[in-house]
């Protein structure tokens, strides 16, 4: 997988999806002599009334990055982070790791029943049906998220 995970986007959507696809990945990203950017998906309302405040929303951003430049620290792997607001998780995630010329997308599928993810959406199937870049799934473990 060397080149493969040469510059790899994570996206991470809360500290626990953090620390679960850090755990993941890394091993194999700092094998690889790889690199990672984080990316956070602060999702908008398309013109309604968005969640909460911005800055709030930033403030867990930056918790969540935290969690992820702590786990690259530790496995001596080189991470920048990238904050998105977008109305499309996906796109955003795709935007990224074009901007950033990314050799792939990796996550770690969060846990969730098939109706939460029939009724919400699931991001993890999107994400592997809209990629134009490889897309690398690893397996989560059972204790976070």
């Amino acid at each position: 997988m060397g080149d493969l995970l040469s510059r790899v986007v994570l996206p991470v959507a809360s500290e626990g999806d953090a620390r679960a696809t850090c755990r993941a990945a890394l091993p194999h990203v700092a094998e690889a002599g790889g690199e990672v950017i984080a990316v956070h998906v602060i999702e908008k309302a398309g013109g309604g009334i968005d969640k909460a405040g911005v800055e709030q929303r930033e403030e867990f951003a930056d918790d969540v990055f935290a969690i992820v430049e702590d786990a690259c620290a530790d496995a001596g792997v080189p991470v920048e982070t990238d904050l998105r607001f977008d109305t499309d998780v996906e796109d955003a995630i795709f935007d990224a790791a074009r901007d950033h010329d990314a050799t792939a997308v990796a996550f770690t599928p969060r846990g969730g029943s098939r109706w939460f993810d029939l009724l919400t959406g699931d991001h993890a199937r999107d994400i592997v049906k809209q990629a134009d870049i490889p897309v690398v799934v690893f397996p989560a473990e059972d204790d976070d998220e």
